[in-house]
Formats: C-alpha cells, sequence, structure tokens
C-alpha cells in the first residue's frame, strides 16, 4: 500500500486496561478494533495499538458536477461542484448504487493520491463554487475531507458532505466550522430496516439531521423509496412528522429506487407509490419536497410558498433561477437555503 494514503486517525481512544486494542469513535458503530483489524468501513486500522487511515488523499473518482446532482436544490442553485470519492463505507447497504467503490478496500481497488492542496488548486482553476466529499460515506474519509476543508474554507470555496449520517457528535462539530452543506440520506423510517438492510441504526442518522441542523450547516434530506421495504403509508408520514419537527422549510428528495447490487429482485418504485409518498410529505406540512430518479416533472420545479409563483425551473440538470438572490421576485417572500 502507498504508504502516503496512510495517517494518524482522528477520533479514537486506546484500551483503558492497557492492551492494544482500540475504539473509534469516528461514527456511531464505535468499533473496537484489535491489532492488525479494521473497523466496519474497512478503512481504519488498528496497527500495534494506534489507529491509522488507509485512505488519506486516495482518490477513486472525481468530476465536476452540477450541485444539484449531490442532491441540493436550494444551495447554489445552477452552480458546479467539483466532486470526489474514495473507497469504504460505514453502512453495507443492500442496494447500493455505489456498490463498486463502497465494497471496496484500499489494497483492491486503483486509486490515485491526490493532496489537499491540489484539491484546492484544482477547485480554483475550474472556477467552481463548491467542493463535494461524496461517491461513497464521506466520514470515514474524515482526516482528508477536514484537512481540505479548512484550506478550501480560506480560499472562499464551499464544501459539502452527501452522507448516511452515521458521523458521530464529536466529529460532527469539529467539522461543522468547515462544512457548509450536508445532503442526508435517511434510509427508512424503521430500526428493523436499518438493523436487516443498511448494518446499522436509525437514531443515529436522525440525531446528526438534528444536530446539523442546529450547528448552522445547510442541509437537505434524501429518501428512497424500495417496494416493499421502507414505503408504507404510515411510515412515509412518521418520516414527515419529524422531518417538519426540525423545520418544514428543509428540502426533502423522495427518489424512485432502481435494482441494484444485492437488490436485483426487488423491481422499480411505482410512480404511483413516489407520488403518493408526495402527497403525504406535502399534507403533512413540508414545503420543499422534489421527486428524484424520474423523467422530468413539473414537482422537481421550486414554487414560492406564499404566492404559488415558480421560482426555480429544473429540467434533467439545466436549472433556472428566477429568485432574486433567493427571495421572489414576484412577491419577495425569502425562500430558505444558500444563494449566490
Amino acid at each position: 500500500m502507498d504508504e502516503r494514503y496512510v495517517r494518524e486517525a482522528l477520533f479514537w481512544e486506546s484500551d483503558p486496561e492497557g492492551g492494544k486494542d482500540v475504539r473509534c469513535l469516528l461514527c456511531a458503530h464505535r468499533c473496537r478494533i484489535k491489532p492488525g483489524n479494521r473497523g466496519i468501513c474497512g478503512v481504519r486500522e488498528n496497527r500495534e495499538g494506534r489507529l491509522v487511515s488507509l485512505i488519506f488523499g486516495a482518490v477513486s473518482s472525481a468530476a465536476v458536477d452540477p450541485v444539484e446532482k449531490k442532491p441540493l436544490y436550494h444551495f447554489l442553485p445552477g452552480s458546479r461542484a467539483l466532486s470526489f470519492g474514495t473507497v469504504g463505507c460505514n453502512f453495507h447497504c443492500q442496494h447500493c448504487q455505489n456498490w463498486e467503490i463502497a465494497a471496496s478496500r484500499p489494497e483492491s481497488f486503483p486509486l490515485r493520491y491526490v493532496s489537499p492542496g491540489e484539491v484546492v488548486d484544482r477547485a480554483v482553476d475550474l472556477g467552481v463554487e463548491s467542493v463535494a466529499w461524496t461517491y461513497n460515506e464521506p466520514t470515514i474519509w474524515y482526516e482528508f475531507t477536514l484537512e481540505t476543508s479548512r484550506m478550501l474554507k480560506k480560499r472562499g470555496i464551499r464544501t459539502i458532505y452527501v452522507t448516511n449520517g452515521y458521523i458521530s457528535e464529536e466529529a460532527l462539530d469539529e467539522h461543522a466550522p468547515y462544512l457548509d452543506a450536508m445532503n442526508i440520506d435517511v434510509k427508512a423510517f424503521a430500526g428493523d430496516f436499518y438493523r436487516k438492510i443498511v448494518g446499522g441504526r436509525l437514531e443515529p442518522v436522525l440525531a446528526t439531521v438534528e444536530r446539523a441542523v442546529s450547528l448552522g450547516i445547510y442541509v437537505e434530506l434524501t429518501y428512497l423509496l424500495i417496494p416493499g421495504l421502507n414505503d408504507r403509508r404510515e411510515e412515509i408520514r412518521e418520516f414527515s412528522r419529524w422531518a417538519v419537527s426540525i423545520s418544514p422549510d428543509i428540502p426533502v428528495h423522495i427518489s424512485r429506487f432502481f435494482p441494484n447490487y444485492k437488490m436485483t429482485h426487488v423491481p422499480p418504485t411505482p410512480m404511483k407509490t413516489l407520488s403518493e409518498a408526495y402527497d403525504i410529505m406535502r399534507e403533512e406540512g413540508l414545503l420543499y419536497v422534489y421527486p428524484g430518479n424520474v423523467p422530468h416533472d413539473s414537482r422537481e420545479n421550486t414554487y414560492c410558498p406564499q404566492c404559488g409563483s415558480m421560482v426555480i425551473e429544473r429540467v434533467g440538470y439545466h436549472t433556472t433561477d428566477k429568485t432574486d438572490a433567493g427571495r421572489c421576485p414576484s412577491c419577495g417572500f425569502s425562500l430558505p437555503g444558500v444563494w449566490g
């Protein structure tokens, strides 16, 4: 393994009994790791009683994307994000859309070393408005994303986490001053789904959403509807009520499922189910609900909740922002979000 990828990890503790086991404190798993072993994520290893990251600067994927692809609809609409991913994940979702990298280990995937300074220089050269940590779970890339985000902040470039929300409170608090936006994937609103399909727990994800909002990080949510697993009407209603309790302004992306990875036997989400979920979310008071993974749909546009005018038009990833720095041009209503 290229030793440039190895960096002493943040957020861990030694065995209080004096042994060489360590406990990782980066995410809600809080893995206890024996010497020579790795945590659930597969990228944090106990080397003789100290925890190291094996993926510092290890890039598997990089691209310039529309920020709407994250998806973020009220965060610098129409802008571009320089996106990076690595390998590994602290969840083992059976329906993972990026399983080729998420289920891989550093030694089994072709990686390219990129330093924090190179990321900053590339972002400046391209003239992008933000850098997104995405494609796989960015929490497990914490040492690299934190150091790079600090440097980007000094250059006035915003940063984004596209995440499953399983980060620990202490790690989120440390990163918050350098993290501008998060799209947090709430994969279901039932503990059984998280245990059986994901390999985690629901409660830490909900706590991350609430804490991120309280820390001033801009947040949007994604809920992928999987037929027969997380699409019950009552479950959607409970999720909606919880989201409204945080803020009716929080944008929610309800995405259509397509068969993938270990769930090729599950059919795509019926459009009827997607429409019913949309209606429930609006009935429960969410003001900004957007269908995802569907052909062009007028519900992907943003409408002023006060006067009904279309203020942001979206056709695929082509976005026309008609607002005046986030204000409705017809009535002056101020929409939630981050505007250029």
